[in-house]
């Protein structure tokens, strides 16, 4: 199933790796000594101490430390008018701006939870996400009013909508004018209410690729853990200045790159959206130190032209996830990025990962002075069945190094510390669906990450695809991800996804590929790149051509139109290939052998 070269077996790095790790266990050992302090407490100590210095930078609004807190005062105000209660909703749904996250540091302030809204979202599935999470308000940008009207005809009648900003044709009632009149001191006693750990900050939607939108609860426990533990990682300090282009609406953009160096008296500077063009003169123009990237961030700046500013950064290092390997020694070398940390993590997850060492490629690896309380496994897996295999004992089985599988975690309920527990969705149906009950012994729960992966001998896991992405054909297993790699190496490929399609009195799916290309790619050559990269069963039988790929606000494929379409000619004016057996090279599909491929005249 995994097709590329091992990572080089290079010594791991002593560096400075177990400061790091040190640094993140202390700056989280002392957030369960106090339940009631959360990430509001912890941000007016630092902001006490750095108040004329910038906090939070954008283009519509920039924001000192004493003036964010100010301004989430004000928010926490205007919620005590509008009669919200701890544990009420209020929807979020607004573009990367400061103004973001003043508007839900201050409603967390007196334990409202703030439903943060994916701004790709149409008005219906706005209006399901309100349904779930039970939302009593939405607090709208003013681009986004219309929407905003037409929620009001699919949502509870008694939900209220307001809108930030004077674009929004007077309609609803605007929040930025209410909050203006209301005064910025520190919350009085009597405003505050009594709030822990426990409590919940957050719901974060999945994104949906697998069903309608989930409510992942995100407690002020886990808010606050993934604060200062990536502040430690990253050795985080009033000098730092990070770049996020990432959406705040995410838990990577909205709460990591955010608040790791809020909290250690840092800037953060927040972008709308990724500019692969603006990308290096907004770092050097900002003085960055950090950036908060998505692999696919990375794989899009290696292939832009060279610009000036490119090796004028200031750029200490960059953190984030999914970063390829191959991509990874690129975005090094030509950027001349001192560090690079990758982790592995999921916002409805127990567990994360790190690769503090810098091995291209992988996504983390478990020191030992860690393993007492973080217990990882990964288990062979049932492909048939799409979930762990269990052995004659009824229990599942542990992989061996380098044997693929899913990983999954021990769910724990501490009382010293309650950061690895499960906690799950909005949705408890779904939330089971998610846990593996009897795993290794009777009693015992983990948490199924839905991930493959694989360890090797020296400790580091690598990820390799999604459950469900991945496909049997002829037997096997093919990972999707993997082979989307191998094409991506191909001269004049600009962007791939692989998936698997059903034909009909063929067992299994048969492999096919989305790709992009420039003016460089040449059909014949591509063909034997494969036959050389690849086995002949995770060769791609069918081959579209697009002008482009659509992806999801963080750079995910969407394969669900793609998979829906399959390798029908006649549903989409993109050209599709077909590795016909006899003549084994590409050929242009047409009607006549889509049909002969249905009724069998082909043997695949």
């Amino acid at each position: 199933m995994f097709y590329t070269p091992n990572a080089s077996h290079r010594p791991i790095e002593s560096r400075s790796v177990n400061k790091d790790w040190l640094r993140a266990l202390s700056r989280t050992a002392s957030i369960e000594n106090n339940p009631s302090r959360l990430l509001a407490d912890e941000f007016d100590e630092i902001s006490f101490e750095r108040r004329e210095a910038l906090a939070l930078i954008s283009k519509r609004e920039s924001f000192t430390f004493s003036e964010l807190e100010a301004r989430s005062n004000r928010y926490a105000r205007w919620a005590l008018e509008q009669n919200l209660q701890k544990g009420d909703a209020v929807g979020l749904m607004m573009e990367n701006r400061s103004e973001y996250i003043a508007i839900w540091l201050g409603l967390n302030r007196v334990g409202v939870v703030v439903a943060l809204m994916n701004t790709n979202l149409a008005h219906e599935s706005i209006a399901r996400c309100m349904a779930i999470s039970k939302a009593r308000c939405l607090i709208l940008s003013d681009v986004y009013w219309e929407i905003g009207m037409a929620v009001l005809k699919h949502t509870d009648p008694g939900a209220k909508i307001f809108v930030h900003g004077e674009g929004g044709n007077h309609v609803l009632p605007r929040i930025d004018l209410e909050v203006a009149r209301l005064p910025g001191e520190p919350l009085a006693d009597r405003e505050k209410c009594v709030m822990t750990l426990s409590d919940s900050a957050l719901y974060i939607f999945t994104s949906g690729t697998t069903g309608y939108p989930k409510a992942t609860i995100v407690s002020h426990r886990r808010v606050l853990n993934w604060a200062l533990w990536f502040s430690g990682l990253m050795d985080a300090s009033p000098r730092d200045r990070i770049y996020n282009c990432l959406p705040l609406y995410h838990s990577v953009g909205g709460v990591v790159a955010v608040w790791a160096v809020l909290l250690a008296g840092g800037s953060v500077v927040i972008r709308e959206r990724f500019s692969a063009s603006s990308f290096w003169p907004d770092i050097v123009a900002w003085e960055c130190t950090l950036f908060q990237y998505i692999g696919e961030l990375c794989r899009y700046l290696v292939h832009t032209p060279f610009c000036p500013e490119e090796r004028r950064h200031r750029l200490r290092l960059c953190v984030g996830n999914g970063l390829r390997r191959d991509v990874w020694t690129m975005f090094e070398q030509r950027f001349s990025i001192p560090r690079i940390l990758e982790f592995y993590a999921a916002t409805e997850s127990n567990f994360s990962l790190y690769n503090v060492e810098g091995e291209p490629g992988a996504i983390g690896r478990i020191p030992p002075f860690v393993t007492q309380r973080l217990s990882v496994e990964i288990v062979k897996f049932d492909f048939e069945r799409e979930e762990p295999l269990r052995g004659g004992d009824g229990y599942c089985i542990a992989c061996k190094p380098d044997e693929v599988g899913e990983a999954i975690a021990k769910i724990e309920a501490r009382a010293q510390d309650g950061s690895l527990n499960f906690e799950g969705y909005l949705d408890g149906s779904a939330s089971e669906k998610k846990i593996l009950r009897n795993v290794f012994g009777p009693g015992d729960a983990f948490m199924r990450s839905g991930d493959l992966m694989r360890k090797d001998a020296r400790g580091f896991y690598f990820f390799i695809d999604r459950v469900g992405d991945s496909f049997r054909w002829k037997g096997e297993n093919v990972a999707t991800s993997e082979v989307a790699h191998v094409l991506s190496d191909f001269p004049g490929i600009v962007d791939a996804t692989v998936y698997g399609v059903e034909i009909k009195g063929h067992d299994g799916r048969a492999g096919m590929a989305a790709i992009s290309v420039d003016d460089r790619f040449d059909l014949i050559l591509f063909k034997r790149h494969l036959a050389e990269r690849l086995p002949e069963y995770a060769q791609p039988i069918f081959l579209r051509i697009c002008e482009s790929l659509y992806v999801t606000e963080t750079f995910k494929h969407k394969k669900s139109l793609l998979m829906a379409q399959g390798f029908d000619p006649g549903k989409t004016v993109d050209r599709i290939f077909f590795a016909e057996p006899s003549r084994r090279e590409y050929v242009r599909l047409n009607e006549a052998m889509y049909q002969a491929i249905l009724s069998g005249a082909y043997k695949l």
